[in-house]
């Protein structure tokens, strides 16, 4: 007994070292994003490169326009006043850029899947050369997209249609991927069902998406891939088609998300670094993210994989709120086919309504790796101050595997004040649960025999 008592002791120890640790290096991440550098540029509007705001005219040669006024003269501030622009085709972005979409402006993207050229991108953790996102950032530096407009991807009649067609394909680039097929082989667009992104940045820097409004994406919303100094700042969603993720980082690092009104079809937040082979080859861990008062809607809260081949490291979620129902809150999710890493994750005065599950860590995502061996490390995760009204299924779900248990948990001031299950763990180690109230607390004496 003295023994339990004293490693329980030693363990507590440890996780408020680890807490004031992390405290420092929240901080740290913190001050390391700046986001866009805003130039003296030269103010324009879109109008004058022959854009017309009235939903018919392709304002596509007007974008292609500004852009080219803005690469020569070394960056511009481009408005669009109120109105819909319709653009028939990706909007490329250069660098030293601002965009600002004033009250009542909307860019309206063709529906055509013809007007999206092939590029190279990424498509569930998988590099391949598929249609264009619709807003593409490829090596760009100081960009800015700003507002209080909105950025319809228009694709509820086209993309958002191929969910039913896009398996055969989806296989093809999970085999490309596992048998090493070179990227310029694994080539999609017409004639396949892989949808693109909204918005992506590639291989870019100092980028901040503010305020605009964000619908009708044909697959996840913000993709930032192998990108860094990020701010994503007072967005408002309303995206609920077929996989609307809102934000994807993906081998990306020094990214600040907060303030956002998500209300997505998908996961909220969903953290990734690369499926299988090429995250392995890429080994370019995702890093440094802080989430923070945002308000969650959809169908997951934040999600951590389960494309995170490349590692997953130092993510703060702090004070956030589902004020509606999710499915789950905090959802790690990997399997034996990933490998990798997800570490240092960290979720702090978070509030849900109601939930399927509130907090599952799982190495058995899909039922997928049966018979692999490449199983993910999962460590040092710490939930402090998280409450929920009601749970419909599982409160706490921790399942890792004899091989490679999940270890060095802390689950402090977490109640749940109704759960069909509160606490599910398998195969971890070193976990630490102080001030858990799962389906009520009891202060009271105990009742006595009479």
């Amino acid at each position: 007994m003295k023994k339990t008592i004293i490693a329980m002791a030693a363990a507590l120890v440890c996780a408020l070292a680890a807490h004031a640790g992390s405290e420092a290096e929240y901080n740290s991440i913190l001050s390391s994003i700046t986001g866009a550098e805003k130039g003296k540029w030269k103010t324009v509007n879109l109008k004058s490169f022959g854009a017309k705001g009235d939903g018919r005219t392709d304002c596509k040669p007007a974008f292609d326009k500004a852009m080219a006024k803005a690469k020569k003269n070394g960056g511009a501030h481009i408005v669009l006043g109120a109105g819909t622009y319709l653009v028939n085709g990706p909007i490329n972005l250069t660098s030293n850029v601002w965009i600002e979409l004033k009250d009542g402006a909307t860019i309206k993207f063709g529906e055509n899947p013809e007007f999206y050229p092939v590029v190279e991108t990424s498509w569930e953790g998988t590099f391949v050369r598929n249609y264009s996102p619709f807003i593409r950032g490829y090596k760009v530096k100081n960009v800015s997209i700003t507002g209080d407009g909105t950025i319809d991807g228009n694709a509820g009649n086209t993309f958002s249609t191929w969910r039913k067609l896009q398996d055969p394909d989806k296989m093809v680039s999970r085999e490309q991927n596992h048998n090493g097929t070179p990227y310029e082989n694994r080539v999609f667009g017409k004639g396949h069902y892989l949808r693109p992104q909204l918005m992506q940045f590639f291989e870019s820097e100092k980028i901040n998406i503010e305020g605009v409004k964000i619908t009708n994406s044909p697959f996840w919303c913000i993709h930032l891939l192998c990108s860094e100094n990020i701010i994503c700042r007072g967005l408002k969603y309303d995206a609920k088609l077929v996989n609307n993720d809102g934000i994807d980082p993906e081998y990306s690092r020094n990214i600040l998300i907060e303030n956002i009104d998500f209300n997505n079809g998908d996961d909220n937040v969903a953290i990734k670094s690369g499926r299988d082979n090429d995250g392995w080859k890429t080994a370019r861990p995702t890093e440094n993210i802080i989430i923070r008062n945002c308000k969650f809607k959809g169908l997951h809260g934040v999600v951590i994989g389960s494309e995170m081949s490349a590692g997953v490291r130092n993510v703060y979620v702090k004070d956030c709120k589902a004020t509606e129902y999710c499915k789950r809150g905090l959802y790690l999710k990997s399997n034996a086919d990933r490998g990798g890493f997800i570490k240092n994750i960290n979720f702090e005065n978070v509030e849900f309504d109601e939930v399927e599950d509130l907090i599952y860590i799982t190495t058995k995502y899909a039922n997928e790796g049966n018979g692999s061996t490449n199983y993910t490390e999962i460590s040092d995760i710490r939930v402090n101050g998280v409450k929920c009204r009601k749970v419909r299924k599982a409160a706490i779900v921790m399942q890792g595997v004899a091989e490679k248990p999940i270890h060095d948990v802390t689950l402090e001031n977490i109640n749940v004040d109704e759960a069909k299950t509160g606490l599910s763990i398998n195969n971890t180690k070193n976990a630490v649960v102080n001030n858990c109230n799962i389906g009520g607390n009891i202060n009271g004496a105990p009742s006595q025999a009479k």
